[in-house]
């Protein structure tokens, strides 16, 4: 494994946004293997270090591709595309008005509770706009895998740079959606739990 290398290439893959888990996880155990401070217990500090330092980023580097949606995130990131001071948290324009009704019964469920007043009614509309934005945010996520599939498909026939450049920006807007969908969902469950 290249010191310093990315992520797909410490398990010896093409960047492509579908994987085979099982190969990946192969890949991960004999690395993990390889590298193993256990097997470096006699060998010099520098060694030593520098097992835990590749251990370290072998295990960072597993968790992200394991994981669709931060693997989609690194790809963008190392190809220049995705800073963490440019993600967009604004409201899709199509959900403002669920988004305001949101926020709406998320202020009267707050008011209720600390007048000590009767919430049921109002987590009970809370429980139906969180399975609501549930579904918004499997819909962004199969529309990621199907652009995934897409970036896939470019990398095989060797797209060109603005062709790229368009799914990227694709995946960034799914990425930004999924992102603002999840933090509603996370704040409702959030209210939910504590009402």
């Amino acid at each position: 494994m290249p010191r310093g290398a990315d992520y797909f290439a410490f398990f010896s893959l093409p960047q492509k946004l579908t994987l085979d888990l099982a190969i990946l996880e192969q890949q991960f155990h004999s690395l993990s293997w390889k590298l193993h401070p256990d097997r470096f217990a006699r060998a010099s500090e520098d060694e030593r270090q520098l097992s835990l330092d590749l251990t370290s980023q072998l295990n960072d580097a597993y968790r992200t591709m394991k994981d669709p949606v931060a693997r989609v995130e690194y790809l963008l990131e190392i190809e220049g595309e995705r800073k963490e001071g440019e993600k967009k948290q604004q409201a899709p324009p199509e959900l403002l008005e669920e988004v305001f009704e949101l926020n709406e019964s998320l202020d009267e469920l707050r008011e209720a509770r600390s007048a000590g007043a009767d919430v049921a009614g109002l987590k009970a509309r809370l429980q139906a706009a969180e399975i609501n934005f549930g579904e918004k945010l499997s819909e962004v996520d199969a529309q990621m895998q199907a652009t995934a599939k897409d970036w896939d498909a470019a990398l095989d026939a060797g797209a060109d740079d603005a062709t790229r450049k368009k799914i990227m920006a694709r995946l960034n807007e799914h990425l930004n959606r999924r992102s603002y969908i999840r933090n509603l969902v996370v704040s409702v469950a959030k209210e939910l739990a504590e009402a």
